[in-house]
Formats: C-alpha cells, sequence, structure tokens
C-alpha cells in the first residue's frame, strides 16, 4: 500500500493529513525537480495553489541519511514568509525502511509535540514543518541543562502509545535480508 493511501486512514492527530497522488522523480537537478516541488506544494496546500511559482524558493538541506530534505519558502499573499521540509524517500530506501511503520509512528510523535510537524503526505515523501535549528555537537552534551532536558524528552518519548507491535525489529529485518540474498543471484563477475 502506497504511504499517500495510509496517510488517509487513522489520524491521531488533531489537523487533516493532506495527501497527494504525486511522485517527485528524485535523479532530477534541483533547478529541474523545483517546478514539480512547487506543483506538489500547491496540491497539498490549497492556499498556495493560485500563487505564482515565482513566491516559491527551494533549498537542499543537509543531514538526510536515506532521503533528500528540501527546504521549501513561500511568500505567501499576506507577506509572511512559510518554510516547510520535503522528504524525498531515497531510491530503493522502501526495501529497508517500512514506510507504513514510519509513517504511523511519525503521525503519532508529531502529534505528542515531537520533532516536526507532520503536514503532508505524497507518494515517493512527506512534507513538514520547516525547524530552524542546528544539529547538537558532543561539546553540547557537556551542558548538564541540555543533558538534562533531552533525558526528560527521551523519557516522554518513549512514553508515546505507538499501536502495533512492539517488537524489536533489528533482527527480524537482519534475517528478511539475509532470506532475499541468499535467493538472490548476485552477477558480480564480469
Amino acid at each position: 500500500m502506497a504511504v499517500a493511501e495510509v496517510a488517509r486512514g487513522d489520524n491521531s492527530s488533531s489537523h487533516i493529513l493532506r495527501s497527494s497522488s504525486l511522485t517527485l522523480d528524485t535523479s532530477l537537478s534541483l533547478p529541474d525537480l523545483t517546478p514539480p516541488l512547487i506543483e506538489l506544494c500547491k496540491d497539498l496546500f490549497k492556499k498556495w495553489s493560485e500563487l505564482d511559482d515565482s513566491s516559491f524558493s527551494v533549498e537542499t538541506v543537509s543531514g538526510g541519511i536515506t532521503n533528500l530534505l528540501l527546504k521549501v519558502s513561500v511568500k505567501e499573499e499576506d507577506g509572511n514568509e512559510v518554510s516547510v521540509t520535503v522528504r524525498l524517500y531515497g531510491p530503493n530506501t522502501d526495501y529497508v525502511i517500512n514506510r507504513e511503520r514510519e509513517l504511523q509512528a511519525i503521525k503519532y510523535l508529531s502529534a505528542a509535540g515531537f520533532g516536526a510537524k507532520l503536514l503532508g503526505v505524497f507518494q515517493n515523501g512527506m512534507v513538514q514543518s520547516f525547524i530552524n535549528a542546528r544539529t547538537l555537537i558532543p561539546q553540547d552534551m557537556r551542558e548538564p541543562k541540555l543533558a538534562a532536558e533531552i533525558a526528560k524528552q527521551l523519557h516522554k518519548f518513549h512514553q508515546v502509545n505507538i499501536p502495533g507491535s512492539k517488537e524489536p525489529q533489528l533482527w527480524n529485518d537482519i534475517f528478511r535480508f539475509y532470506e532475499s540474498g541468499i535467493f538472490s543471484d548476485f552477477n558480480l563477475l564480469p
């Protein structure tokens, strides 16, 4: 089942989760990806649908491991600038990441106030609120107040009840990869 279809199901948050049937080509360069990205934003957010494409700007955000992260900034009709993060799933990452389970977890964690707010989904990604922040560095962890706050938030994080299996998935995934590997024909020789 596609992620956008899953998003139309149970939603624990107080807002309606927007979804689009669009799929973006992750192999495109940023200049070539920008027009379909703007189309996606206009499809998901109706208040942006009539804005001129020049009201949108797109830039790459560093830090994605399996995803391409993009910041889309929009100059709205009232003059306010709003930014969202668009996460484009990397090619073939669905083999290692259960996107339905990921979306379910993000929906519940977002509703509980953890991370960026989930705003919408599309066939190969999601749109979240943009958080203007920086990644912690090891020196930050030496700050007692910050370390204590992290521990407090981590405790709250683990209290969020996300429906579904509570069984750790690491070994299941390793065995699944093993099984798929032993039945694969790797033609590694020329």
